[in-house]
C-alpha cells in the first residue's frame, strides 16, 4: 500500500513475469493501422476536417477572433512604425551582403511580410532580410555572375545588364529554396529542423558573422573588392584587402568608427535600461537619417570619392518568372538556403510562442515562408527568414501580433513608393557599420566554446568542425559537413554506448551502477547487465563484447572448450580409461591423459553439449580428471535491463538471440526485464522465441527477476545479507495461477522493499 504522507512507501504485490502480469490484468491487444489505413485516413473528408484545414492554413482566421482591438491596438501601432523603420535601414544594409542594388532589399522586407501575415503562425517574429541568407545569396550571384569576367552560359541573360542578372539569380535562386519549403510543408516534415541542434545552428552562425564581417570590410574601409565565392573564399576576399589597404578612403574608415561607436555605446544602454525605456531608441535609424543629411549638405560622393547608395527608383517593378535554367546550377545552394532559413525562423518564433504562451506549428511554418519566398520572388525579392534584432524590436516595443508586422511593411512600401529618394546620398559605408554592430550577438557565441567543452566534448566537437568549416569550405558545404559531424556524433553515442553492471543498493529495490556506491548487495553468481542505448546493426557487436567483459568468461569459448572435453572423455570411456563413480569421473588408467587436436566436425563444437549417451551430466565447475581443463563458470544467472532500450532491428534481433543461446547453452539462466511492448511484440512477430528462448524469460521490473532467481538459487543468499530487509517473503505469482512462497520469518506472505 501506498502512505503519502510518510517518507517511505510499501508495496505488497505478486511477482511478476511478463507473461503473468498480461494474463493477470487482462492486457487489451491494440489493432495497428496499416499504412492503407493511415492513406485511407488522410484523404477522408468531412465539414470539422474541411474547417480545420482551412484554419490550419489560414492561422490568421485563428488570431483575429481573439484580437483585442482596445488593449492591442496600439501596441501593435507603435511596434509596426518602429520594426518598419528599422526594417528600411536593415534591408538596404543587408541587400549589399546579396551583392545586389541596395533598393531590392525594400521588396525583401515587405512582399513576405504581407504573405506571412495571413499564413504564418508565430505572432511575433518580424519577417524580411536575414543577413545569414543573405551571405548565402550572394554567394550565388556572385558565382554565376562575377564582378570580374562574363557571366554564366545560362539562357535568359542575354540583353541584361550585371545587376539584372545578378537580380534574376537572386529571384530565382529564392523561388526554388520556397519551392523546397513549401514541399516540405506540405509533405508534412516540419521535423527535420530537429536535425540542426542548437549547438550546430550557433556554430555556423558564427561562422556566417565572420563571413558577413569580411564582406564588409570593403564598405568600411572604402575599397573595390570583386566578389569570390567557394572554398576558401574568406582567405582570398582577405589577401585582395590587405593589397589593397593602402588605397584605403579615410572618409569611409572615419563615418564607419563613428557610426558603430555610437550605434554599439547606446544599444548597450538600450540593454542596460531596456526595463525603464517605453522602447529601444532606434539608434540605427537617428544615426542614418543624421548620416543621410550629413552626406547630402557636404557632398560626400563628389567631394571625398565615398561610395553612396545612389538612385532609388519608385514604386515595385512588375513581376518575373523565375529562369528555369538556373534552378539546375542552383538546386545544391537553394536546398540549405531553405532549410537555414526555416530552422532560424522557427528557432526565434518557438522562443516566442513559450513566452507568450501559444502555439506553433512547424509545418505551417514551412508553407508560410514557403509561399512568402515564393510570392516575394516573384517581384525581385530575395529569401526572407527572421532577423534576430529586428524580431526583438518588434516584441520589446509591444507588439502582440502580426499587424504589426503588416505595419512595418506599410512603412516600407511608404519609403519605396515616396521617399526613397531621401535615402541616395546615405554612404554605404553607414550601411556596412550597421551590419558590423549588429553581428555583435553572434560574433559573442564563441564563448559557448569553452562553456561546452566542459560541459560535452561531442558538442563542443560539432561547433568547432560546423564554425570552422563554414568559414574556410562556405556556408552551404560548412553546413553539410557540420551535419556530418553532428550525425557521426549521435551515431558514435548509441554506437559505443555506456554500458554498466549494476546492483543492489541494501536495503532497497533499487539497483545501480555497482561502481558508483560502496552499500551494495549482488548475489554470489548473478550479473546485472544495463543496455542504455537502443541495440541496432551498429551497436550489437559492441554490446554482446561488453557482455562478455562483465561476465568474466566467453559463453562461445567456454561451450567449446566443454565439447572438446566430452569427446575426450566419450574416448576415455570406451577405452575404459575412465569410469562413473559416486564421486563423479575417476581415473582408471596409469598413463597420462593426453588432448588431441580433432579436427573432423569442428562446427559440432558450436552446438549444445549433448549428454544423452552419458548415464549423468557432467558437473563442470566440480573437480575434473587431470588434463582435461574446461574454464570455471561462476554465473549462473545472467539480468538484462532493458528499461533504456527502445528499439532492435533485425539485426540485433538475431545477434540477440544467438547471445541468450549462448549463455543457455553454458547453463547460464538469462532473463530480460523493463521490456518496452512495443519490443516484446515485435519479438512475437520475428519468431524470436523457440523452445530455448521463451516468453517466460521476460520479466516486468528488475526487482522480480532478482526474486525470482533467489527463488531459484537460495545458495546465493546463504550468507545472511541486508537484502533480506528487502524481501521479506518472496511471493512467486506463475502463470498457471498457482503460487509458491519461501517464508522468511514474516507473519504475512508478502513482499515488501
Amino acid at each position: 500500500m501506498m502512505r503519502p504522507g510518510a517518507k517511505q512507501y510499501v508495496v505488497a504485490r505478486p511477482l511478476y513475469s511478463e507473461e503473468s502480469f498480461t494474463e493477470e490484468h487482462e492486457k487489451v491487444y491494440r489493432h495497428h493501422k496499416t499504412m492503407l489505413d493511415h492513406v485511407k485516413q488522410y484523404f477522408t473528408c468531412d465539414a470539422k476536417r474541411a474547417k480545420n484545414a482551412a484554419l490550419s492554413l489560414l492561422p490568421i482566421i485563428g488570431w483575429m477572433k481573439i484580437y483585442r482591438f482596445k488593449e492591442w491596438l496600439l501596441s501593435d501601432i507603435v511596434s509596426g512604425v518602429s520594426t518598419g523603420l528599422v526594417a528600411v535601414l536593415q534591408g538596404l544594409a543587408y541587400c549589399l551582403l546579396a551583392s545586389l542594388p541596395p533598393w531590392y532589399g525594400l521588396f525583401s522586407a515587405f512582399f513576405p511580410v504581407v504573405t506571412y501575415f495571413f499564413l504564418g503562425t508565430s505572432r511575433h517574429i518580424s519577417v524580411g532580410p536575414f543577413p545569414v541568407l543573405c551571405l548565402m545569396i550572394g554567394s550565388v550571384v556572385t558565382r554565376l555572375v562575377p564582378d570580374e569576367g562574363p557571366p554564366a552560359n545560362i539562357t535568359g541573360f542575354e540583353g541584361l545588364t550585371r545587376d539584372e542578372q545578378r537580380v534574376l539569380v537572386a529571384s530565382s535562386v529564392t523561388f526554388l529554396a520556397g519551392i523546397m519549403q513549401l514541399a516540405m510543408g506540405l509533405l508534412q516534415v516540419g521535423f527535420v529542423v530537429m536535425y540542426l541542434s542548437d549547438t550546430l545552428v550557433s556554430g555556423f552562425t558564427t561562422a556566417a558573422a565572420i563571413h558577413i564581417l569580411v564582406s564588409q570590410l570593403k564598405f568600411v574601409l572604402g575599397l573595390t573588392v570583386p566578389g569570390i565565392s567557394g572554398p576558401l573564399a574568406i582567405i582570398y576576399t582577405l589577401e585582395i584587402i590587405f593589397n589593397k589597404i593602402t588605397s584605403t578612403n579615410i572618409c569611409d574608415v572615419v563615418i564607419s568608427l563613428v557610426i558603430m561607436v555610437v550605434v554599439f555605446i547606446v544599444k548597450e544602454l538600450n540593454d542596460r535600461f531596456k526595463s525603464k525605456l517605453p522602447v529601444p531608441i532606434p539608434i540605427e535609424v537617428i544615426m542614418t537619417v543624421i548620416a543621410c543629411g550629413v552626406s547630402y549638405a557636404f557632398d560626400f560622393k563628389t567631394k571625398y570619392g565615398i561610395d553612396v547608395v545612389g538612385y532609388i527608383p519608385k514604386g515595385y517593378e512588375s513581376p518575373v518568372a523565375p529562369n528555369l535554367h538556373i534552378f539546375q546550377d542552383t538546386v545544391v545552394e537553394a536546398f540549405p538556403m531553405a532549410i537555414v532559413g526555416f530552422a532560424v525562423a522557427f528557432s526565434v518564433a518557438k522562443v516566442y510562442s513559450v513566452k507568450h504562451d501559444y502555439t506553433i506549428d512547424g509545418n505551417q511554418e514551412l508553407i508560410a515562408f514557403g509561399v512568402s519566398n515564393i510570392f516575394g520572388a516573384s517581384f525581385k525579392s530575395f529569401a526572407a527568414s527572421t532577423a534576430l534584432s529586428r524580431s526583438a524590436v518588434q516584441e520589446s516595443t509591444g507588439g502582440k501580433t502580426q499587424i504589426a508586422g503588416l505595419l512595418s511593411a506599410i512603412i516600407v512600401m511608404i519609403v519605396t513608393l515616396a521617399i526613397g529618394f531621401l535615402l541616395e546620398p546615405l554612404p554605404k559605408s553607414v550601411l556596412g557599420a550597421v551590419v558590423i554592430v549588429n553581428l555583435k550577438g553572434m560574433l559573442m557565441q564563441f564563448r559557448d566554446v569553452p562553456y561546452l567543452w566542459r560541459r560535452d566534448k561531442p558538442d563542443c566537437v560539432v561547433w568547432l568542425s560546423t564554425c570552422f568549416a563554414s568559414i574556410l569550405l562556405g556556408l552551404d558545404l560548412g553546413l553539410a559537413a557540420g551535419l556530418g559531424v553532428e550525425l557521426l556524433s549521435v551515431v558514435l553515442r548509441t554506437q559505443f554506448p555506456r554500458c554498466s553492471v549494476l546492483a543492489n543498493i541494501k536495503g532497497t529495490d533499487i539497483y545501480k551502477d555497482r561502481k558508483d556506491f560502496i552499500s551494495i548487495y549482488e548475489p554470489e553468481g548473478v550479473k546485472i547487465f544495463r543496455i542504455p542505448s537502443p541495440i541496432f546493426f551498429a551497436n550489437i557487436e559492441f554490446f554482446r563484447s561488453k557482455l562478455v567483459e562483465a561476465l568474466g568468461f566467453n559463453p562461445l569459448r567456454v561451450l567449446r572448450k566443454r565439447n572438446k572435453a566430452l569427446r575426450m572423455i566419450r574416448k576415455l570411456l570406451k577405452k575404459g580409461d575412465l569410469q562413473w563413480t559416486s564421486k563423479g569421473l575417476m581415473n582408471t588408467s596409469c598413463r597420462p591423459i593426453t588432448e588431441s587436436e580433432d579436427e573432423s566436425n569442428m562446427e559440432e563444437l558450436d552446438l549444445p553439449t549433448d549428454f544423452r549417451d552419458l548415464p549423468t551430466r557432467i558437473d563442470w565447475n566440480a573437480e575434473l580428471p587431470a588434463n582435461i581443463a574446461v574454464p570455471r563458470v561462476d554465473v549462473h544467472t545472467v539480468i538484462l535491463d532493458f528499461a533504456a532500450v527502445s528499439f532492435l532491428d533485425i539485426s540485433a534481433l538475431k545477434g540477440l538471440k544467438t547471445a541468450l543461446k549462448e549463455l543457455i547453452w553454458v547453463e547460464v539462466e538469462v532473463y530480460i526485464v523493463a521490456c518496452d511492448p512495443y519490443i516484446l511484440e515485435k519479438l512475437h512477430n520475428c519468431s524470436f522465441f523457440d523452445d530455448e528462448v521463451k516468453p517466460s524469460m521476460f520479466f516486468l521490473t528488475l526487482h522480480d527477476a532478482m526474486l525470482h532467481t533467489l527463488e531459484n538459487h537460495p545458495e546465493s543468499t546463504e550468507k545472511k545479507c541486508n537484502f533480506e530487509k528487502v524481501i521479506t517473503t518472496v511471493t512467486v505469482h506463475h502463470p498457471g495461477g498457482s503460487l509458491r512462497s519461501r517464508d522468511r520469518n514474516a507473519p504475512d506472505p508478502e513482499t515488501k522493499f
